[in-house]
């Protein structure tokens, strides 16, 4: 038991000795600290007074050097303005000696004009009094005359005048005779000249257009394929192409019959894809007809180029081209009227380049003055002013337009390229079998016919076939009724009979009908 008494007496006493053992070493250290801290502060108080005292001393090394440049740069400042100011001087003084150098070229210059209106006053007194010693001495001289012929002034010079003029007027009236005559003689020798080398050199075909066409059958079961059930598949195509198909006794062919070119080549070019295709009913019908049309418009539009290409013609306008195409589905008398009116482009061109006168302008010229033709089914009037009001509406030249409103003789000619124009039209129609009064009057007969029956309200579309004998009309179901159909054709076919004159008769057929189109999608 003192054993432990005394073992922790120990321990305490050990434990009391550690502390004030650290609590003197604590002191100690801040004693130690505290000292250490005090140096370091002066170190640092004395090394801030000396960093200080350097950069005071880097300042003023740095302001004298700037000083020493500043000055530096104003001396050099200074010197440049001497020196440009010195320049100046020198360029000033140089003017002036040049400015004064000019002024006594001026004073020389006048001293020498003074001394020259000197001499030229002084000449022009001499000349004014030589002038009238002149004058003295001219009438002095006819004073003379006047006595020794006993006539006055004015008595000499109308005798002299009377008789120079009667002379004159013969002597001018034989000239002009002879050059009237030898102008004359010498324009015809040219004029046949010319045009006999423009036939010679231009040859161009001379097709008799027909009204019919005829359709190759690869057999004769094919006519009663393209009839159908009832004749269904000829009226349809009848209807939509406005032809009248003869299928007669002739082996493996059918005839087209139509005044229209164009409809008779739409329904020939369907009626072949028809027999080719070998599926005939009303539906692809239609389908072959539009196609056939869109065809129809391409080859217009291919015949306008080639017209175009073939008389070396630049520069005309897409629209007129495809009107130039449209020539090809036209006749005038008979004749192809862009045959005919290329004839004309190239006789144009050939008389203009032997004249000297612009050949592209003739030959354009040519070209387009029947231009109004395909467009004289469309628009009212003759087909002159047609083709005036469309060449001024795709910007054509005056003088294109003046020779297009002058190859009828509507207007004066004014210019050689009219002249050439008429001249070429009148020959290209003059040819041999190039033309026929009566077809053209059977064409005037189509259309006064198909005009009668378009006239009256109701009426879609009209269709002159079998060369005149029968017209057959389109009425429009929802304006038309059946009881009014009988109307209409006893009225249309009594205009006709009032209106027209034409052989035999024609049958008036009206056709009303009604259709429900559907698609199953």
């Amino acid at each position: 038991m003192e054993i432990t008494t005394v073992a922790l007496l120990c321990v305490v006493a050990f434990i009391i000795g550690a502390a004030i053992s650290g609590f003197i070493l604590f002191k100690m250290g801040i004693k130690y600290r505290r000292k250490t801290a005090e140096a370091a502060l002066g170190s640092a108080e004395k090394e801030a007074e000396r960093i200080v005292e350097d950069a005071k001393k880097d300042a003023e090394s740095s302001k004298k050097e700037t000083l020493l440049e500043a000055k530096d740069e104003i001396h050099k400042r200074r010197n440049e303005a001497e020196k440009e100011i010195k320049e100046r001087r020198v360029e000033v003084s140089r003017q002036e000696r040049r400015v004064q150098q000019k002024e006594e070229t001026m004073d020389k210059k006048l001293d020498n004009i003074e001394k020259k209106e000197e001499t030229l006053q002084n000449k022009l007194k001499n000349a004014d009094e030589k002038l009238k010693e002149a004058d003295r001495i001219k009438n002095s001289h006819l004073e003379m005359l006047e006595r020794i012929s006993e006539f006055t002034k004015e008595q000499a010079k109308e005798h002299l005048l009377s008789s120079l003029e009667s002379e004159l007027v013969h002597e001018k009236a034989v000239k002009i005779s002879n050059y009237e005559t030898k102008i004359k003689d010498e324009c015809e020798d040219k004029a046949r000249q010319y045009i006999s080398l423009a036939i010679a050199r231009c040859a161009a075909d001379q097709v008799s257009e027909t009204a019919v066409s005829v359709v190759t059958l690869p057999n004769d079961e094919m006519k009663g394929r393209i009839i159908g059930r009832e004749g269904r598949n000829i009226r349809t195509i009848e209807t939509l192409t406005g032809v009248d198909l003869i299928i007669d006794d002739t082996p493996e062919a059918i005839t087209l019959s139509c005044f229209d070119q164009a409809r008779r080549e739409v329904a020939r070019i369907a009626l072949e894809k028809l027999i080719q295709d070998g599926r005939i009913h009303p539906t692809r019908i239609e389908e072959m007809v539009e196609k056939a049309k869109r065809e129809v418009e391409q080859k217009i539009k291919q015949e306008g180029e080639r017209a175009v290409l073939e008389t070396n013609v630049h520069g005309l306008n897409h629209e007129l081209v495809k009107l130039i195409g449209r020539l090809r589905f036209r006749t005038s008398y008979r004749q192809n009227v862009l045959n005919h009116s290329i004839e004309v482009a190239h006789l144009a061109g050939m008389m203009a380049s032997e004249l000297g006168v612009d050949a592209n302008i003739a030959r354009r010229a040519g070209l387009l003055h029947d231009i109004g033709k395909a467009l004289s089914y469309e628009i009212e009037g003759s087909h002159v002013q047609i083709g005036v009001d469309v060449c001024k509406k795709y910007k054509e030249s005056a003088e294109i337009i003046h020779a297009i409103e002058a190859h009828h003789g509507d207007v004066e000619t004014r210019t050689v390229v009219a002249a050439l124009v008429q001249a070429a039209d009148a020959i290209s129609a003059a040819r041999p079998a190039a033309r026929s009064e009566n077809y053209e009057n059977y064409i005037k007969r189509l259309q006064k016919l198909e005009e009668i029956c378009t006239s009256y309200e109701g009426v879609e579309k009209s269709f002159a076939i079998q060369a005149g004998r029968e017209v057959r009309i389109m009425i429009a179901p929802e304006k038309v009724n059946d009881e009014k159909m009988v109307l209409v054709a006893r009225e249309i076919a009594k205009r006709i009979e009032d209106e027209m004159d034409y052989p035999g008769q024609i049958k008036v057929h009206l056709i009303r009908e009604s259709r429900a189109i559907e698609f199953a999608k």
